[in-house]
């Protein structure tokens, strides 16, 4: 079976007869050349397409466009190059997205290559982009091994925090509404058996009891479920007042869905990729107050509300209150780093370790090739997604517990 190769150029009319008029001004690998390739492999169809298509594919495309729009990728002289990009479509398959990626590398030769969307994927990718020698800035990753894979793959960036970020924030917060008295300390916990689910739930167990809590249910369920109703009514027996499920969005949309006919209303739910997506808080209404995810954002932070509305317009879709942001900055860090070092991926790389960035995340510096200032924890709050962990963090929302009643 092959997958079907779609290649856009997406550059300005006239920029070979600009080049070629400057040919004497430009060093000589830029002569030969008339654009920068840049390739992906992203979920356009599958059960990822929903995540891709919110979080990863808009902000590539947005990206490119700013770029071509203001004449291309920056060089180390000054000069610019448009960028054409190679695409193709893993189709939502762990196989077809390592195919893809090394045929960018191998027969396409294409300059850099832009990471897929899920933890799963990004590890999956990992050691090709090694062994190509292409930097690979993972944002919809999360993992507490990045410390050990930046490693063994010195070219690996990961922006997305790792589990035990999300889990110890989530435990600090129900530590505090604990202590105010407005949850017990039992937990009900589901999780997805793939990358994301797998180091989620890993670190939310020692998480949880350290700081106190009981887990009274605890199941992994395989990736594509779609009944939850028999893990909804033993976390409804199991008295505990927070329920938290790492679920990709198919999944977190249908636990919604049906934890209110269920009229199953935890004290605290807690719920996985997805729950950030505008079109969650569109579909739920005044039933998505309260419930509270991995992410959010400070809704009074100019550069994200600028970035936001620059998104909308231009893509015609909102994006994502967690990760979509991050996926831009990563973009801005890419390309103020050929901007600083030309197309050289050793150079590039080198930038990306120890550069220091102005970006819609405002200045970033990576530390051990790992974004580290980051939200961990957000919660539906009058029509936002708002973040409300770190909670001694500049920005945080105080949360709103316990979590209201269905309407």
């Amino acid at each position: 079976m092959t997958t079907v190769t779609r290649r856009r150029a997406l550059r300005y009319f006239g920029v070979s007869v600009a080049l070629a008029a400057a040919t004497f001004a430009m060093p000589s690998f830029a002569q030969e050349r008339t654009s920068v390739r840049i390739g992906y492999a992203i979920s356009k169809t599958g059960p990822n397409s929903g995540g891709a298509g919110i979080t990863t594919l808009p902000n590539y495309q947005l990206w490119v466009k700013d770029v071509n729009d203001a004449g291309g990728l920056e060089l180390p002289d000054g000069s610019k190059l448009p960028i054409e990009v190679v695409e193709y479509d893993d189709r939502s398959s762990a196989e077809e997205v390592v195919r893809a990626v090394e045929r960018l590398a191998a027969q396409d030769k294409v300059d850099f290559i832009l990471p897929p969307w899920g933890t799963g994927f990004n590890l999956a990718v990992a050691p090709l982009f090694n062994r190509f020698g292409y930097p690979q800035l993972a944002v919809s990753a999360v993992t507490d091994k990045a410390p050990d894979f930046v490693q063994r793959w010195k070219k690996s960036y990961w922006l997305l925090g790792g589990g035990h970020d999300y889990t110890n924030a989530l435990a600090d917060l129900l530590s505090k509404a604990a202590e105010a008295g407005e949850v017990n300390k039992k937990v009900a916990m589901i999780s997805v058996a793939d990358g994301f689910g797998i180091d989620l739930v890993t670190a939310a167990r020692p998480s949880f009891q350290e700081a106190g809590f009981e887990i009274v249910y605890d199941v992994t369920y395989p990736a594509g479920t779609t009944d939850f109703t028999p893990m909804i009514n033993e976390a409804t027996g199991s008295g505990a007042d927070t329920f938290v499920a790492f679920s990709y969005p198919p999944e977190t949309f249908a636990i919604t869905q049906q934890a209110q006919v269920a009229k199953f209303n935890p004290e605290v739910l807690y719920l996985g990729v997805g729950t950030g997506f505008p079109a969650y808080g569109a579909n739920n209404g005044e039933n998505a107050e309260g419930i509270m995810s991995l992410g959010g954002i400070d809704p009074n932070n100019a550069e994200n509300a600028a970035y936001r509305k620059r998104h909308e317009e231009v893509t015609g879709q909102a994006p994502d209150l967690w990760g979509s942001v991050v996926t831009y900055n990563s973009l801005q860090m890419l390309q103020q780093a050929i901007q600083r070092r030309g197309l050289d991926k050793e150079a590039v790389a080198d930038e990306l370790s120890n550069g220091t960035f102005q970006t819609v995340l405002g200045e970033v510096k990576l530390e051990d090739n790992q974004l580290r200032k980051l939200w961990f924890g957000g919660q539906w709050q009058n029509g936002q997604f708002v973040a409300v962990a770190p909670v001694d963090r500049e920005g945080a929302a105080p949360a709103i517990l316990p979590k209201p009643e269905w309407k």
